[in-house]
């Protein structure tokens, strides 16, 4: 029962928050009117700038903020216990990301749809936007580098669910030339798609798995499942990024944004039943605090901060914010929902894999067995307590748990045994613990485990995808406005643009690290900490932006103070106790850069801070608004 309350409360919180301090944010501090003039409508070019319907624009934005990274970050956050996750996921949503994400969307439609780099430039100093492109390049980098092999190793443990993805692909490309291009109906088009999606979700469980495995070389370097995958999603990364939004980009958002609507219900209707019939416990399941903690973990503050990003507050959605989503909407009254409403989304999906994890994992491991040559799951039911003994139970969690965030046993002292300890928690084992959760969740209403296993694969590796192909887009913008700052003008042609993106990805996923298709686990230590870096300083410019116009900023600089403090915190901690120890050369060159580029752009705010009465007076003195903002708001 205790899982479906929290279920319930969290609900009922993001609900309420929508409704009362969501609208004060948009109605009081922001302003936002239905009159406002919108870059999607003045400088529509039908390729990046396109106003567009907003259940369009919701489904883009919410499936782009909410790929891996809500179920990635909380998946890992749980190795400390449950309860500290779920309250930094509820109140920094309400708190801190939405607050982020809103404000982003509301600077950029306010300045021409330029990103909140560019805008630092007009709000503080030209200085500032470039260091901000910089950490906007930097961090999109390692997105490109890790999102691509998550998904490559999503088909690697999950072949059945490699022809459902790719197969989203043409189909959404067909809705959107069929439908956007040339109006019409998107819902039924779509609901048809859904249809298809489903199919071929059954038919890679049953006849089509697509395993490279079985068909590249045994003994191969560079030909490996992981690596052969990573360069075909980026591929089709570039194809994504430089096609009309409305070919690929909306229509396959939209889509996914379904197939996102009918995981979650029959996530949630599985999760109510498992909880009132007792199969799922979250009470027995796993620690609320983790009591035995390996040595060699981190300590809770601040890495949990850092290690759930989306879900609670991410810098990566103030570039989705800043980077397509302002270029689409038509009316900036949507922008509450957009903003601030995908925002609360993100951190209720947070809450069903934190629940997932936990309690779901809690009904029991399963295993595959392909030998038949079909895929079949079976799952280890609970061990009862009384066949488990007095040291076993006297360990966090459930056998089930501890299996998937304890390898190896864990001593009385709370060290780690042989196999054991914070860093030998693999990536791909912290994917399986949601997916298998959720999969458990789902047979409680009757669905198959096989498919149960599919349908969450799927859900992952393609809310993975939209955020590739979207963080593909946003590295164009970026690199294109650097070079336009550097006076660079073939770096600002989208082809040129995107090359560089993807081949910088490319050569981080594929050839750094010490072996090939490592390169994104190796900078993997570093995407939390600049990731909320990011958002930091996404909230410094927005508390400028309010300042400039005489409004309180309390509710901004606040969170501004949290994300600027916690992750260089974080970042320090890493450097001295893990990376200059280990002399991982790296990971030390960008993170003392990542630090450098904050401390500078921080040093470039105070001293305008200190001058801002003086540069309000002059401007006021010289009849000029006292924003530079050329579509700025009264």
């Amino acid at each position: 029962m205790s899982t479906l309350v929290i279920a319930i409360l969290s609900m009922v919180a993001f609900v309420v928050a929508y409704h009362t301090y969501g609208r004060y944010l948009a109605t009081k501090l922001f302003r936002l009117s239905g009159d406002e003039p919108m870059p999607s409508v003045s400088l529509r070019d039908d390729v990046d700038f396109v106003p567009t319907d907003r259940s369009i624009v919701f489904g883009h934005h919410f499936t782009s903020i909410a790929g891996t990274g809500p179920i990635v970050g909380p998946a890992l956050a749980v190795f400390w216990g449950w309860l500290p996750a779920l309250l930094w996921v509820v109140f920094g949503s309400i708190l801190i990301g939405g607050v982020h994400d809103l404000a982003a969307l509301v600077i950029s439609i306010r300045n021409r749809g330029e990103s909140i780099g560019q805008a630092a430039g007009r709000l503080i100093s030209p200085r500032a936007k470039v260091l901000f492109l910089i950490v906007l390049a930097l961090a999109l980098s390692i997105v490109l580098a890790v999102f691509g092999l998550v998904i490559a190793n999503i088909f690697k443990l999950y072949p059945e669910s490699v022809l459902s993805v790719w197969t989203a692909m043409p189909v959404a490309a067909f809705i959107g030339w069929a439908v956007i291009r040339r109006g019409g109906n998107l819902v039924l088009p779509c609901l048809i798609g859904l249809g298809i999606l489903y199919l071929t979700v059954y038919l890679g469980t049953t006849t089509l798995p697509l395993d490279l495995a079985e068909v590249l070389p045994a003994d191969a370097v560079y030909m490996t499942p992981v690596v052969v995958w990573t360069l075909l999603l980026l591929i089709y990364a570039f194809f994504a990024s430089v096609l009309p939004v409305w070919l690929l980009l909306q229509p396959r958002d939209f889509l996914n944004s379904l197939q996102l609507g009918v995981a979650l219900i029959l996530l949630v209707a599985g999760l109510a039943v498992a909880s009132l019939n007792g199969q799922a416990n979250l009470a027995t399941a796993a620690p609320a605090i983790a009591k035995q903690v390996p040595a060699d973990a981190p300590p809770m503050l601040p890495f949990l901060f850092i290690t759930i990003a989306c879900g609670a507050c991410s810098g990566f959605h103030c570039l989705v914010s800043s980077g397509t989503t302002s270029k689409q909407l038509k009316n900036a009254r949507d922008a509450q929902m957009i903003g601030y409403g995908s925002m609360l989304g993100e951190g209720m999906l947070a809450v069903l894999v934190i629940l997932a994890c936990c309690a779901g994992v809690g009904m029991g491991r399963l295993t595959r067995d392909t030998s038949s040559g079909s895929i079949e799951i079976t799952r280890q039911e609970p061990i009862a307590m009384a066949e488990v003994s007095a040291e076993e139970a006297a360990l966090d969690g459930s056998a089930a748990w501890r299996s998937y965030y304890r390898t190896g046993r864990t001593t009385a002292d709370g060290t780690a045994a042989a196999g054991g300890g914070w860093k030998g928690q693999g990536l791909d084992k912290k994917l399986a613990a949601f997916i298998d959760g959720g999969a458990n969740f789902i047979s409680a209403i009757g669905i198959p485990l096989k498919y149960g296993v599919a349908i969450m694969a799927v859900m992952v590796a393609c809310f993975a995808a939209t955020t590739l192909d979207t963080a593909t887009r946003l590295q164009r913008y970026v690199i294109s406005e650097l070079a336009s700052s550097a006076g660079w003008h073939a770096g600002t042609n989208k082809y040129v643009a995107t090359t560089i993106a993807v081949g910088i990805g490319m050569a981080i996923a594929v050839f750094a690290g010490d072996s090939p298709g490592k390169g994104g686990l190796m900078l993997w230590p570093l995407f939390g900490a600049t990731n909320q870096l990011l958002a930091g300083l996404a909230l410094m410019v927005a508390v400028f932006y309010l300042a400039r116009r005489s409004r309180p900023v309390a509710v901004l600089a606040i969170p501004m103070g949290m994300m600027l403090l916690l992750p260089a915190w974080a970042m320090v901690f890493d450097l001295v106790n893990n990376w200059w120890p280990q002399r991982d050369y790296v990971l030390i060159g960008f993170g003392t850069l990542v630090l450098i580029l904050q401390a500078w752009m921080v040093g470039e705010a105070v001293s305008l801070w200190r001058r801002l009465p003086e540069v309000m007076k002059e401007a006021k003195a010289n009849g000029e608004p006292a924003s530079t903002d050329p579509l700025a708001a009264p």
